[in-house]
């Protein structure tokens, strides 16, 4: 049994969400606003959070932006917004998965169980902080510092990193960035991942040209890895 929160105005939905997961045997509770959200999942700790986009209050993006400063629950968007770029910034935002309206309780289910199921597999190994060269990436706490300077990152740019910094040493491919870190198992752009490798690098001091921690292995992948001598 998990403990889900449900972020949802419109109440004939969350009313529906909540008796639907119950019956499936899970704890659920709920709020109709961003900001109530954003207190419970702070305050209550959930396994993990069922977010709306549009609330009334904030954009569900934005909450989930507030949530990743500070949190890194599980969040599975629910929303009717059907449109890449939607998605695409829900996931860059931080989200964990998305499901788009109309859909049937037992969609939701599987994704849950899906998502849980990878947070749990990967909360050991990434867990410890890791350090390469001068830069050190700490997943509990979702800061990175650059000889000791702190490195201020969005939230995709850091679970780029992190997963990155998790297999330091190993050629990571794109495909497998998409997978993992955008949770698009099924294919997507590698523009998507050249644009945060370059805002990355950018922000490590870096460029591609002249790589330091993140070298690229042509046609293979990226690691990163201390600076080659």
């Amino acid at each position: 049994m998990a403990q889900l929160l449900v972020v949802e105005d419109d109440e004939r939905i969350r009313t529906a969400l909540i008796r639907a997961l119950r019956e499936r045997g899970h704890a659920v509770s709920s709020a109709g606003t961003a900001l109530e959200g954003l207190r419970q999942a702070v305050e209550d700790r959930p396994d993990l959070v069922v977010l709306d986009l549009g609330l009334p209050d904030l954009d569900g993006r934005e909450m989930l932006r507030m949530l990743r400063a500070v949190s890194a629950v599980p969040v599975i968007i629910a929303t009717a917004r059907d449109d890449d770029d939607s998605v695409v910034q829900a996931l860059d935002s931080g989200a964990d998965d998305y499901v788009l309206k109309p859909f049937q309780a037992g969609q939701l289910e599987a994704r849950i169980r899906a998502v849980l199921r990878r947070a749990a597999g990967g909360a050991d190994a990434a867990s410890a902080a890791v350090t390469v060269g001068e830069l050190s990436v700490d997943p509990r706490s979702r800061r990175v510092t650059q000889s000791g300077r702190p490195v201020d990152l969005s939230p995709k740019e850091f679970d780029l990193l992190a997963y990155l910094a998790a297999r330091a040493g190993t050629v990571v491919t794109k495909r497998e960035l998409l997978a993992e870190v955008w949770q698009l198992p099924y294919g997507g752009s590698d523009k998507t991942v050249d644009v945060h490798l370059s805002w990355l690098r950018r922000k490590l001091g870096e460029t591609a040209a002249e790589p330091r921690l993140l070298q690229t292995v042509r046609g293979v992948g990226v690691r990163l890895a201390e600076p080659e001598p």
